[in-house]
């Protein structure tokens, strides 16, 4: 995602637009729509690709009903009666470069938000999709120099979705327009239109990306002994353990690789050395520990149980090992990573955060953490990895009465803040002048 677009949506009233990058940091007092921001990124990602309607109160974002959702400016009739909240995205390969723009009005549907009106508009086409309390689906398109085409539900298209499981919504409907090959489709007689390229690159957008990992602000405690139970992600970290020795008990290779990784953090962030897997037994479903061991300068400390190290090494497990594992999702939505670290460990969270933004994947950071924030900062004028000014986004969530502004605040090649507002900072800068006596 390239932006997120959003009005009347919790503590946001008027309508504001952010600027995400594959590195955004979401900075702010507390209490300023930060989480809420992070739950919008996952909602809207369900909107348009997901396999059922966004859910607002899934974990580890609980928002509650429609009523708490929609905006509400304090008086007395003044709760805002729909929503509206979008996001953009380039396709480069299927749109040469022209960016994809998407909003979706959620309205009040059996006390939760429902994405009843859906548009999705490129510079050449426009598609728009309604749906009605009755299940129906209209349909209507058109490309720049035409006329609407509007579309009712096709004949067979419950047998055509039985036969091809498709996500929730817009995929499904213009996915069997498609695949329909109707002869009264607009463009048959000139090529493909250009609404089906859009289509085609949405569609292409959902192959090529996998839901976004959202992680809780506090994960899961360490025990002293766990139980090699299968279990999926979670945002929590629980299924962490689990993961690591099911890896090191099938694939000895790819637990290596792993292994590295995460020994490397644990190097230069000071947090550890070394980490294993000690089996409590000979079979696959025996019990087993995670170990945790520390190198002095001239000998090397003696394993200890996760359980035995300090709190902040088991809470920042489970996100050093998502971002850092193969085949992991894209997209990380990450609260407060930095909790029960010291400050050095907090830097070198921000430089691990620059290494993985500079690839493929795209980080969203929730963090009160100036030492994180500061390490970015210095990272991308040293040239320490290949993230460009450009490559990071600073979102700062400014508190105004009953609302909030989102400021979009970019750095430059020194690592400079760019246009931030007066009160960004405002509080260190405080407690600076009091340091040292002014």
């Amino acid at each position: 995602m390239d932006s997120i677009t959003l009005e009347n949506y919790r503590c946001f009233g008027e309508k504001q637009t952010a600027r995400l990058a594959p590195l955004t940091l979401l900075v702010g007092p507390n209490s300023t729509g930060k989480t809420s921001f992070l739950a919008l990124i996952r909602a809207l990602w369900d909107t348009v690709f997901g396999e059922s309607i966004p859910n607002f109160r899934e974990f580890p974002y609980d928002l509650g009903s429609f009523q708490d959702i929609a905006h509400n400016r304090g008086a007395r009739g003044s709760q805002a009666s729909e929503f509206v909240a979008g996001f953009d995205f380039s396709p480069i390969e299927i749109m040469e470069g022209s960016p994809v723009h998407m909003w979706a009005t959620f309205e009040n549907r059996d006390t939760a938000p429902f994405p009843a009106f859906k548009r999705f508009f490129s510079n050449d086409a426009v598609v728009e999709v309604r749906e009605t309390g009755a299940g129906d689906i209209s349909v209507r398109s058109r490309d720049s120099d035409d006329e609407w085409q509007d579309y009712a539900p096709l004949p067979g298209l419950a047998e055509f979705s039985e036969r091809f499981p498709l996500p929730f919504g817009f995929p499904k409907f213009l996915f069997a327009l498609q695949r329909q090959g109707a002869d009264d489709l607009p463009g048959e007689d000139r090529g493909e239109p250009a609404w089906q390229h859009l289509v085609t690159a949405i569609l292409a957008e959902r192959r090529s990306h996998k839901r976004p990992f959202a992680n809780a602000a506090i994960r899961s405690r360490p025990r002293r002994t766990y139980d090699p139970i299968l279990q999926s992600p979670d945002s929590e970290g629980e299924y962490i353990p689990s993961f690591l020795a099911g890896l090191a008990r099938t694939n000895p290779d790819e637990w290596q690789l792993l292994k590295q990784r995460l020994e490397h953090f644990g190097q230069v962030s000071e947090l550890f050395n070394e980490i294993s897997v000690r089996s409590l037994g000979n079979s696959d479903g025996d019990p087993f520990q995670v170990q945790i061991r520390k190198f002095g300068n001239r000998r090397k400390g003696r394993p200890r149980n996760l359980i035995d190290v300090g709190y902040g090494v088991s809470q920042v497990l489970p996100t050093i090992t998502e971002i850092l594992r193969d085949n992991g999702p894209s997209t990380f939505l990450l609260q407060q990573p930095e909790v029960h670290l010291h400050p050095s460990a907090q830097a070198a969270l921000g430089t691990l955060f620059c290494q993985v933004a500079a690839g493929d994947r795209q980080i969203v950071v929730e963090t009160h953490s100036d030492y994180l924030i500061d390490r970015v900062r210095m990272d991308v004028r040293d040239g320490t990895t290949d993230l460009k000014p450009e490559d990071v986004s600073i979102l700062y969530f400014e508190p105004r009465d009953l609302d909030v502004k989102i400021h979009s605040i970019r750095i430059d090649e020194m690592g400079n803040v760019l246009d931030a507002p007066h009160s960004y900072g405002e509080f260190f800068m405080a407690e600076t002048r009091r340091s040292i006596g002014l």
